[in-house]
């Protein structure tokens, strides 16, 4: 049964608006950005609470810091940036001061992937997840559409503990309903089938459904399974409809060392080794360009995945 996919809309504005919500529910939140307050849309959070909004200028490492120091005395900060700055210039201060003295800090990157688009390389983050889920203690969640960013920031704000927070530069279609729940425990197996375990999640979800929708019609049968927290892996979910499947795929907008696809590798070599192929991109940095040309080139599009997902159950089927 194909899965319905619905207009595009800013993942941006949806976390926006639920940092605001969240700083109206407790008074203890706080925001932090680098100079960048306009693209990461904090500045919502910043027009409507002056008082609690702190924009760092182009210091990201002094943002950090400042976060856990804010964290110490019993604030909830969120500190926002574009991913690569977020991450990349912050290692150190996220390792060193939020981790390893376990402060409740949410770091949200915003600009991940590919889809930065014509800032280049320089900008595109390939490697935060990667990044992010090797530090001891730090949660990694990289949500799908709108209502599910608006429920992972009022997850955050509600739980304690350093998360690291992957939100799209580029409008994202809606996929889940007004009755979806993100469960921080859980995996959801959006569609399931006999073929093949398609594992993904952020903006390149959309891009499988649709891949899923037309192959379904071509007579092929695609499980489809979105994660949308990479650490802690569910690995239960992913190993019970894995088994389902003669073989694995994952889709992520990063690079195939580190991110979703190294997580599920690890997980299925553990208690159910089977093949896992993963697509991404493939150790090398990303370009100038638009956003959906980008996609494609890197076989992100639903176009090229249709044609590497049929190819791979045309090759099993003829291995059976």
């Amino acid at each position: 049964m194909a899965i319905t996919i619905g207009e595009r809309n800013s993942i941006r504005s949806a976390f926006g608006k639920a940092l605001v919500q969240a700083g109206k529910e407790n008074p203890n939140i706080v925001v932090l950005d680098a100079d960048l307050a306009c693209s990461t849309q904090t500045q919502m959070f910043g027009k409507e609470f002056p008082e609690r909004f702190f924009d760092m200028g182009i210091a990201e490492q002094d943002m950090i810091a400042t976060a856990a120091g804010l964290a110490s005395v019993g604030k909830i900060p969120f500190a926002a940036s574009f991913a690569m700055f977020a991450t990349g210039r912050t290692y150190d201060q996220i390792r060193n001061s939020v981790c390893y003295p376990e402060l409740n800090v949410k770091i949200i990157g915003t600009h991940g992937g590919v889809t930065v688009g014509e800032d280049g390389a320089s900008h595109q983050a390939l490697e935060d997840v990667s990044l992010m889920r090797g530090i001891p203690g730090m949660s990694v969640i990289v949500p799908a559409d709108c209502r599910e960013c608006e429920q992972v920031i009022k997850f955050a704000a509600e739980n304690y503990g350093p998360m690291y927070i992957r939100v799209a530069r580029t409008n994202v279609p809606d996929i889940f309903g007004e009755d979806y729940e993100f469960d921080f425990c859980k995996a959801k197996v959006l569609q399931e089938g006999e073929d093949v375990t398609v594992i993904t999640n952020g903006e390149t979800l959309a891009e499988v459904i649709l891949a899923a929708n037309e192959l379904e019609k071509q007579g092929y049968s695609i499980q489809v399974i979105h994660v949308p927290v990479v650490k802690p892996l569910d690995d239960a979910t992913i190993i019970e409809n894995a088994k389902k499947t003669k073989f694995v795929i994952t889709v992520e907008n990063h690079s195939i060392t580190g991110g979703l696809g190294t997580a599920v590798c690890e997980s299925l070599s553990y208690y159910y080794p089977m093949p896992v192929i993963r697509l991404g991109v493939n150790d090398t940095f990303g370009q100038s360009g638009k956003w959906a040309e980008l996609l494609d080139y890197y076989g992100l599009s639903a176009q090229k995945l249709i044609k590497t997902i049929k190819k791979q159950i045309d090759r099993y089927r003829l291995v059976k």
